[in-house]
This record gives structure tokens, sequence and C-alpha cells, in this order.
């Protein structure tokens, strides 16, 4: 039976500058990536009432994740992975960004077996729900909530809105490639001596 994948999309799959850009035209900011050291994205933005946040980030939904840009060799990696495991994608985001979502998926070509968009954070229930036995993640919380509950290893993608330590269950990659590096040796290694 193959290994199954639960993979994050906003942050991970995609650029974690995919919302810079227009987060810069909307208030006339200049923010970079490294300006973003919180995951609440208000906090770049103390000036701003956080409800005017979030209902322009309501309404800018749509247009951001069809134009975020594919994290650099996410595609050509999932696409391996495609022969060898299930890539099972579990987001935040709420059903308002179904079509979209499947249409980028379409636009750039990327292989799944199952999309499924919670509507929150919190995904444990779904990762247990779908037997997970990996998890891609951007969201520390998330990552060491993820690992702990369900005991399986958990990359976390670095930002710099990310850095607080980490338990040995969470693995810190860089990039897509140290992700491959790191399930072609330790879980191919750990899957192998689970089977015997």
């Amino acid at each position: 039976m193959r290994s199954r994948f639960g993979i994050d999309i906003d942050g991970t799959v995609t650029s974690p500058t995919s919302l810079i850009p227009h987060i810069n035209e909307a208030f006339n900011s200049n923010l970079t990536l490294d300006d973003i050291k919180e995951y609440d994205l208000t906090a770049a933005l103390p000036h701003l009432p956080k409800g005017e946040f979030f209902d322009w980030f309501r309404e800018a939904e749509p247009k951001i994740y069809a134009t975020s840009p594919i994290s650099e060799n996410a595609k050509n990696i999932l696409e391996k992975w495609k022969e060898h495991y299930e890539l099972y994608f579990i987001s935040a985001r709420g059903e308002n960004a179904r079509d979209v979502t499947y249409d980028w998926f379409a636009e750039h070509a990327i292989a799944y077996d199952h999309i499924e968009l919670i509507g929150t954070h919190k995904k444990i229930e779904t990762a247990k729900r779908h037997q997970v036995d990996l998890f891609f993640e951007d969201k520390h919380d998330n990552a060491v909530e993820i690992s702990e509950e369900l005991d399986i290893p958990v990359i976390l993608f670095d930002t710099p809105y990310n850095r607080l330590p980490t338990p040995k269950n969470v693995v810190r990659v860089f990039n897509w490639l140290e992700a491959e590096q790191w399930v072609e040796k330790e879980f191919a290694l750990q899957q192998s001596i689970r089977s015997k």
C-alpha cells in the first residue's frame, strides 16, 4: 500500500510570497517576506484595523489564489511522488475557494489524489481521517500539533513567520529539493522499519 502525504497549499505548494504583492498594492506598503514575522499578517500592518484587512482579504481571495506562483521545484517533485505516494492536499481555504483552487491545480498541471478545503487551520481531524503518513506545512503551530497528535513526521517549509523551535518530529526544510531528499532518505527508511 502506498504511503499518503498530507500537503498544505498556501505557503507550501504556492510561494510564501504570494500575498505580498497584493497587500502592497492594496495598502500602499513595501513589505517583503522578511517583514512577515508572524503568521497573522496584520502584525506587519499595525496601523491597519484588523477588520479592514480581513474584509479586503475576503474580497481579494479569489484573485490571490488564482495568481499565486508555485514554489520552485514543487511541480516536478509532486509529479515524481505521484508514482509512489498518494497526494492529499488539505488546506485552510474555504469551500468558497473551491473553483479557483481546482482551476489553479489544472492550470499548473499539479498531480493530486484528493483536495480538501476545510475552512480552518485546524487540520488534525482531517489528517487523521485520511490517515496521512507525512504532512507538509508552513504554519508552525499546525506542524507541531499534527506531528504530536498523529505521531507522524511533518515537513515545515522555513519562512520568517515560522522560526520558533520545533520538536524532533518536525523537520525544517528550506525548499522542495530538501523536502525531496528527506523523503527519499529518512521517510523511506522509517517506512521500511515500520513494515518489518
